[in-house]
């Protein structure tokens, strides 16, 4: 799949594009939010001659954002050396995908979060066979979505709940019975444009 791979390449290389949970809500942006740094990593698994983004959905048990889905990720850890670091390590935390398994193609501009932290998602290629070891106490399902779906603009819309009393607004990519919404889809969106700037 050396055209997906080369239209993943170059998009990542592009500058600019940094988004956050407040795009689509400029008024609620907090005064005084103090930014933590997090990392995700963002696995488009080539497999069997098509090319798949692997998510999770997160525990219903867990006290933040429990069952929305999720790329494995997480807050940076004193221990990691980077933010690639942080987005690898926690992959083989949540998924048991092995650091070694992944090409890192770059990192995407960081998404702020309304939770308080700026997210850099890290661009990563998984090849050949991987069986996924969800982490029990924190993922609940992992699952792969066509590489296709998530590129394509036209499967974004735009949606909105009721969030501490305020609409808020936020972007979906629904796929099959998964509900993909939120900073998750907020960062593929962002993909899905760099790569088609890339043509």
């Amino acid at each position: 799949m050396p055209d997906e791979i080369a239209r993943l390449t170059a998009a990542v290389a592009l500058q600019g594009g940094a988004s956050s949970d407040f795009d689509l809500n400029p008024g609620m942006v907090p005064q005084g939010l103090t930014l933590r740094p997090a990392a995700v990593l963002v696995p488009v698994w080539l497999h069997d001659g098509a090319a798949r983004v692997i998510l999770t959905k997160r525990a219903s048990h867990l006290k933040h954002h429990p069952g929305q889905v999720a790329f494995p990720g997480g807050k940076r850890d004193a221990g990691d050396a980077s933010l690639q670091s942080c987005a690898l390590r926690e992959a083989r935390e949540e998924i048991g995908l092995a650091p070694d398994r992944v090409q890192i193609l770059g990192e995407l501009p960081a998404h702020v979060t309304v939770t308080g932290f700026t997210v850099t998602p890290v661009l990563g290629l998984v090849r050949d066979a991987f069986e996924p070891v969800a982490q029990a106490d924190e993922v609940e399902e992992v699952f792969t979505v066509p590489l296709a779906h998530v590129l394509n603009e036209s499967r974004y819309s735009i949606e909105r709940r009721l969030w501490r009393g305020i609409w808020r607004r936020y972007y979906a990519v629904p796929y099959g019975p998964y509900y993909i919404w939120g900073a998750t889809a907020r960062i593929l969106r962002g993909l899905a444009d760099r790569v088609a700037r890339c043509g």
